[in-house]
């Protein structure tokens, strides 16, 4: 018989309006079906979706830790010729904001809900148990990567992710919020808030990247050539397909990790110190017009120093950091604009949305007031002494040390504004630059805008201006109405009204509210202090002041005192913008809220005291590791010695920053415990282990009292003492930032420098056995939860 002819497979170049609700329903033939083919309409395959006719590519680049006067396009020190010429290609915005710090602004932007309605309210290491808190992305809250995708978009995520619930960051997953279960089809990068850029710790997808044998390997240079080649591959397979490319490399943040031919560049540029780079900045600023010509250079911020009250050796100390830094940032510019290059010589560049944030907050003040050599210290509430730090001057800057600059720096780098990361009542916090280039579109090449924006605005602008819809459900699940506010209107007209009238800022008690030009703000705790006097800190007599910023550009002149009326009617309003987007209750712990085991967070190690691994069990966060810290424990490793030779790695968990290492070197045992780099303990057996096989025993007996006191060990093999001492001190809060547990070799960075890296072990491991014994310590380390473990501990400080 003959078989009908079907008119199905016709298209129509206009496109429709995409669907409200996301997937789209499954294919069923609709054409007449006989009983053999024969007799049946001419059958018709489902068609690939596509995005809607004339949908642009996008970028979206994301700078880390980075402020308002830092790079040059904004009238920074640091030299930023690609954000230069994207911005001479496009726009300029200088009133766009983020939430002061990463992981709520990482999980703003691919959502466009506040930070706090995307269970966002802080970084995924401090997640407690409030709706606000969880750091569990909601379901309710789609991203823009999948959204895209499910509209004919091809998919990327390159760099950082900091969006990842710290127990489900493990090779079990469950993966439904790495990178690639939300929307992303390619993911390479690194799951956690920081990387070491010498030796990351990297996937791709959910596998686990081999360490590079590139001896002059740098994570920002490896991100970019992976963004390239993404790009470049997606569209040689699918070249009338767009793709949403996001690229956020771990630059700015510490470590302040720079490759040596970069730092010469830098030499003596700011022996003028902080205050003078100030003044410097804001002079170039209103030269460039991005800021008005009236702005005023806010006071440096309470607790900082002056650079003239320092010695000459904290000029020499603190002047060196920020060349580092300097020459870091313009290394990552560098950087980014290979990958923009790539991009522009793509055949459909000129349909090609670019959009470029400086920073997911102001720069960080977490290096402290002296400036650090590793940021965990800070992280366990632990002091450090510029003069330590001055010994290693040299060092700074390589793989030996997670350096970052002091807090002052910071500071200059946020000009003219007050404060910095964390500080989300102040736009030294929150104010970031934004440059967007879509050369068929943008007219008005190299103009400024000065509309008021904030970051949830990012995706439903894409959405405009790829002519998509917001879904109202997505994968089944009735969505969080969009919160941010498109800003396309802006793009043709440089002095349309802002459309954003109220917009409310929250960081661990840190309180902001604009409203219609004016700026309601209230500081609580200066963010290079991680140790807080909280129980005698009341949010209801916490100190606010007024801004007119469209008047003050810069929050430099407090209007409280003349108009408490308004003050007052901002102050009320910000509750109720609270009460709203799942702001409360209000947290303001510190260093404690670090801690899996104090906060109750899930763990998979959670009510577990013995865990046994083997050989091949690599790059196991530490947060889904055994916590060791504030307790007595055992390791038992049962191994094959091969020769009187053996070297390598049985055992380690953290790495330069803070952590243990139990490993052989030429038949030896040695244990090395890594106080934080401040301090590494070692203990050597004296004779060589004997060919064959052998149960290496490792006791921990903790002195308790608190948390990160001193302990006893012993180390035996068969049951024969090999060595024995003391550590005096442990690390009390936060093993590693970055790095977990490895079995048979070490993946990240060395525990000590006294073999290199991967250190693969030459004998044989059957199985590695640790055992916690947390009862003894139990009930007096929940006593100490708010307690720094030194005597040492700075004084709290409140704004």
């Amino acid at each position: 018989m003959k078989r009908k002819d079907s008119a199905a497979n016709s298209t129509h170049e206009k496109s429709q309006p995409t669907p409200d609700v996301l997937p789209r329903p499954d294919f069923h033939f609709t054409g007449s079906i006989g009983r053999t083919v024969f007799d049946s309409d001419a059958a018709l395959f489902p068609q690939q979706i596509k995005a809607p006719h004339g949908a642009p590519n996008v970028v979206l680049i994301l700078l880390d830790d980075a402020g308002f006067g830092q790079f040059s396009t904004f009238g920074g020190g640091v030299p930023s010729p690609t954000v230069d010429k994207l911005a001479a290609d496009g726009l300029r915005y200088n009133m766009f904001h983020t939430t002061a710090l990463c992981s709520p602004t990482r999980a703003a932007l691919i959502t466009g809900r506040n930070h706090h309605s995307a269970s966002f309210a802080g970084i995924t290491e401090t997640a407690t148990g409030y709706d606000g808190y969880t750091c569990i992305l909601p379901k309710e809250c789609g991203t823009v990567g999948e959204v895209l995708r499910q509209n004919g978009y091809m998919t990327a995520w390159i760099g950082k992710n900091h969006n990842t619930p710290t127990w489900e960051t493990s090779a079990v997953g469950p993966f439904d919020r790495w990178a690639n279960g939300l929307g992303f089809d390619y993911f390479y990068g690194f799951n956690g808030g920081d990387m070491d850029h010498w030796n990351p710790v990297l996937y791709e997808d959910h596998k686990l990247v081999p360490r590079s044998d590139n001896p002059n390997y740098h994570l920002t240079e490896d991100l970019a050539d992976k963004a390239i080649t993404w790009v470049r591959k997606a569209k040689s397979i699918a070249p009338d397909k767009p793709y949403f490319l996001y690229v956020a490399p771990g630059a700015t943040h510490a470590p302040h990790h720079t490759p040596k031919e970069w730092l010469e560049k830098f030499k003596g540029k700011f022996d003028m110190g902080w205050d003078k780079y100030r003044e410097e900045t804001l002079e170039r600023q209103k030269k460039l017009g991005v800021v008005p010509a009236e702005t005023k250079l806010t006071e440096r911020s309470k607790g900082l120093p002056a650079w003239d009250s320092l010695n000459s050796d904290q000029k020499k100390l603190y002047a060196r950091m920020m060349e580092i830094f300097a020459a870091y940032g313009s290394h990552c510019d560098h950087e980014m604009g290979r990958v923009i290059d790539s991009v522009k010589q793509l055949p459909d560049a000129d349909n090609t949305l670019i959009i470029y944030i400086i920073g997911d907050n102001g720069s960080s003040a977490e290096g402290g007031l002296g400036g650090s050599v590793n940021e965990n210290v800070f992280f366990n509430g632990l002091p450090e002494k510029w003069e330590d730090n001055l010994k290693v001057i040299d060092e700074l800057g390589g793989p030996k040390h997670f350096n970052h600059f002091p807090s002052s720096w910071a500071h200059a780098m946020n000009t003219p504004f007050q404060w910095t990361k964390q500080v989300a009542s102040h736009f030294g916090g929150t104010r970031n630059p934004m440059v967007i280039s879509w050369p068929d579109k943008i007219k008005d090449k190299g103009g400024l805008r000065s509309q008021f924006l904030h970051v949830i605005d990012i995706v439903p602008t894409i959405y405009e201006f790829c002519g998509i819809t917001a879904p109202s459900v997505l994968n089944g699940i009735q969505q969080r109405p969009i919160e941010g506010i498109s800003f396309a209107f802006t793009v043709d007209d440089a002095k349309a009204a802002s459309k954003r009238t109220t917009q409310y800022f929250e960081l661990a008690v840190n309180r902001g509210l604009y409203h219609n030009g004016w700026m309601a703000s209230s500081a609580s705790f200066v963010p290079w202090e991680p140790n807080r006097n909280e129980k005698d800190f009341d949010p209801d007599k916490a100190k606010w002041e007024l801004y007119k910023i469209d008047e003050d550009f810069s929050q430099a002149n407090d209007l409280s005192e003349k108009h408490p009326e308004k003050l007052r009617e901002l102050q009320d309003l910000w509750w109720v913008e609270a009460s709203k987007y799942r702001v409360l209750p209000l947290d303001w712990r510190g260093t404690v809220r670090f801690s899996d085991e104090l906060t109750g967070r899930p763990s998979l190690t959670q009510g577990r005291n013995k865990m046994e691994y083997y050989e091949g069990m690599v790059g196991l966060p530490d947060s889904s590791a055994p916590s060791i810290l504030n307790k007595s424990w055992t390791i038992s490793a049962n191994i094959e010695v091969l020769d009187d030779k053996t070297t390598g790695m049985i055992i380690t968990h953290g790495g330069n920053g803070g952590g243990y290492g139990l490993y052989m070197q030429q038949g030896k045992v040695i244990l090395v415990y890594n106080y934080l780099s401040l301090e590494r303990t070692t203990f050597t057996s004296q004779t060589v282990l004997p060919k064959g096989k052998h149960t290496l025993v490792v006791d921990f007996k903790y002195d308790g009292g608190g948390l990160g006191k001193g302990g006893t060990i012993k180390i035996a093999a068969n049951g024969k003492p090999l060595a024995e001492g003391r550590l005096e001190k442990t690390i009390p809060l936060k093993m590693s930032i970055i790095e977990g547990l490895d079995i048979g070799m070490d993946i990240g960075s060395p525990v000590d420098f006294t073999y290199e890296l991967p250190f693969k072990f030459t004998g044989k491991i059957e199985k590695v056995t640790i055992e916690l014994k947390p009862e003894a310590a139990a009930t007096q380390t929940k006593n100490e939860t708010t307690k720094t473990p030194t005597s040492e501990r700075p004084a709290d400080r409140e704004l």
